[in-house]
């Protein structure tokens, strides 16, 4: 099972990086080694869908982000994204969002984008004794200043009318709402995510960070909670790391002094009763950091 979710990864890489292209399945076969059969069969076992229907929703997220970050014709977008005519474009958005193109550029709501998918887990190296720390160095701190913000998130599992839906990465209908915003706070950017506290106990959520005059739709499941006042925030980082063979170590390390942390010693008591515990993984670009409000000791 472990090698066939290596290649499906692989295979669903392929698709994200050539679904405007309509890549038969012969091709796709060809390029992964495999016969067709065998492919779709995996696949399907592995993803729960076809990679017919897969790559259908992958290529409509890519032309709903050019209709909405661009300003090009709808009937260019369509043939770049390889839909043969408008009106296919149109048939494929108004039953995936329940609206046409043009009035998704004019209103852009929230929608539930369809993400890519990532397969491969850290667990998956660590079973195969791959595990890596030789690019791992110590967790640090650094302290910076947050704006005052909103923040828009899942706090809680609940069904939409969309789905079952989840504070967490591995949300597919999360995400995918997440990413259909354009706009949000400039440090607390879409997918952060984070925890509050209740009678000391830390929960979960997932969301994005809005600036305090942006009203938005709330999409169902989500909540607006805040204004959050501007506050010094204690970041403990460590810098872009392999995610699927150093994940483990690089969290258990930024956890480890995050949630450890005295702020006395450096002159602050943590503010955690007014703002949020913010968490930002961005393996490959930012790196790993949990963010925790402090304000000085007087």
């Amino acid at each position: 099972m472990y090698e066939w979710i290596y290649v499906i990864q692989k295979l669903i890489d392929f698709i994200d990086d050539n679904s405007v292209n309509n890549p038969s399945l012969a091709e796709i076969s060809k390029y992964l080694g495999y016969s067709p059969y065998y492919c779709s069969v995996q696949f399907h076992n592995i993803t729960g869908t076809t990679i017919k229907s897969y790559m259908a929703k992958r290529r409509l997220y890519m032309a709903t982000l050019a209709v909405r970050d661009t300003g090009k014709r709808i009937i260019e977008i369509a043939v770049e994204h390889g839909y043969s005519e408008q009106s296919v474009l149109t048939r494929a958005f108004r039953g995936a969002y329940g609206c046409t193109p043009a009035a998704f550029r004019k209103n852009p709501v929230p929608i539930p984008l369809s993400m890519s998918k990532i397969y491969i887990s850290p667990e998956n190296y660590i079973k195969k004794g791959e595990r890596n720390v030789s690019n791992i160095v110590e967790a640090s701190y650094f302290i910076e200043t947050v704006g005052a913000h909103k923040y828009l998130g899942v706090y809680k599992r609940s069904m939409t009318k969309n789905g079952e839906i989840w504070a967490g990465h591995d949300c597919g209908l999360t995400t995918g709402i997440v990413s259909g915003f354009k706009d949000c706070h400039p440090y607390i950017t879409a997918h952060t995510a984070g925890w509050e506290w209740n009678n000391g106990e830390r929960s979960y959520f997932y969301g994005l960070g809005l600036d305090v005059d942006n009203e938005v739709e709330i999409p169902e499941g989500f909540e607006i909670r805040g204004v959050f006042e501007e506050s010094e925030y204690i970041i403990f980082s460590h810098p872009p790391f392999d995610y699927e063979t150093e994940n483990d170590e690089v969290m258990k390390r930024v956890e480890e002094l995050a949630w450890n942390f005295d702020p006395a010693t450096i002159g602050y008591e943590w503010n955690e009763d007014k703002c949020q515990d913010y968490q930002c993984h961005y393996p490959e670009g930012l790196g790993y950091q949990i963010l925790r409000p402090v304000r000085k000791i007087k």
